[in-house]
């Protein structure tokens, strides 16, 4: 990194100790443009699951990194433990699977530096690498809608104040899903603007096994809270898709039907809503497969997969309608209450492997 304008600003990273951390951090060391003041690299592993952070820290950054620990409360409370630990006007987010660009820490001094007084927040620019050769698949085409999202915290920049006046992340969203749409929201609620910065970092396709897809239907909880706390606006104005929970719902209640009609020795109902079902289903699949590279694999994924969402989102859904039909607001925490965050060694360099 250069040593030159040296704006105030500190990188807040949490983890689950995937090894892109590694890159992500050697990355931000060898960009050009002035050094983060501080690297918070927030370790929200279960206590049970805790050993040393295996993480490579470029030489440029041992004597700014510190760790933290956050208790495993997820993505948004150890977001809330990173900047709260720092001291810096900007708090800069990256995530651990993140590769900053280039020249990232100049871009994001040009960024913050062009921010008007009531800027609150800047977001990055996110680019997902996809096959050449081929296709993507639908996890790929997933993760590559995030280049179209709005203030995702893979890269994005708060200003302190606009973090202190909201009270941060809203810890009650325990995935990273809808909670920096719910922040943003907030930080404008408060009379702030948000810019689009010029700086890019990439954002790999992630592994993922066969059922990553059904595991992402729990988003639809978050849905339900996010609902509760700004409306059904709010879709429109963190620019977020509606997704198909009306047909998953009506797919999941035909499968009902199907049963009980059976049940119930009512054979023509039966017949019809089990065509309704399928008929729904496959329209759902062929979606899904019609994008993609269409090998054997990755059809089986689809065909089992589309299947399995629709009661998957009804039931997460339905959970999201019990769980927060009393949510109020996210209070700003009072000063001292917040989670305690103990910097490992001092709260400067932690061990560095070699």
């Amino acid at each position: 990194m250069t040593n030159g304008a040296d704006p105030s600003y500190a990188v807040v990273i949490p983890t689950l100790g995937r090894p892109s951390l590694s890159v992500t951090l050697a990355a931000l060391a060898g960009a050009r443009g002035p050094a983060p003041k501080r690297v918070v690299l927030v370790d929200d592993r279960p206590p049970t699951d805790r050993g040393p952070l295996d993480v490579e820290i470029p030489p440029s950054l041992r004597d700014r990194v510190s760790v933290v620990e956050s208790g495993g409360s997820g993505p948004a409370a150890a977001r809330n433990t990173g900047w709260r630990s720092v001291g810096q006007e900007w708090i800069a987010f990256l995530d651990d699977d993140t590769v900053p660009g280039p020249s990232w820490p100049a871009d994001l001094a040009a960024d913050l530096a062009a921010c008007g007084r009531q800027t609150g927040g800047s977001q990055g620019t996110i680019v997902v690498p996809l096959p050449t050769d081929r296709r993507p698949t639908d996890w790929e085409r997933s993760t590559a809608g995030l280049e179209r999202s709005l203030w995702i915290t893979a890269d994005m920049a708060y200003r302190r104040v606009a973090l202190e006046q909201v009270g941060g992340f809203d810890e009650r969203f325990r995935r990273a899903f809808r909670e920096d749409a719910d922040l943003a929201l907030r930080v404008v609620d408060a009379g702030w603007h948000l810019s689009q910065g010029a700086r890019t970092t990439l954002h790999p396709v992630r592994p993922a096994d066969r059922w990553v897809s059904l595991r992402q239907q729990a988003g639809n909880a978050d849905d339900v809270l996010m609902n509760r706390l700004h409306g059904r606006r709010w879709w429109h104005r963190a620019g977020a898709a509606r997704g198909r929970l009306p047909l998953h719902l009506a797919i999941t209640g035909c499968a009902a039907g199907a049963a009980v009609a059976a049940l119930a020795r009512r054979p023509r109902a039966c017949l019809v809503l089990t065509g309704l079902w399928l008929a729904g289903t496959g329209e759902f699949a062929l979606a899904r497969i019609a994008p993609g590279p269409r090998i054997a694999e990755e059809v089986t994924t689809m065909l089992l997969t589309s299947a399995a969402i629709p009661p998957a989102a009804g039931y997460h859904w339905a959970a999201g309608i019990l769980r927060h039909r009393r949510e109020a607001p996210w209070r700003p925490v009072p000063d001292g209450a917040h989670r305690s965050a103990h910097p490992t060694d001092g709260g400067r360099a932690v061990p560095a492997h070699h």
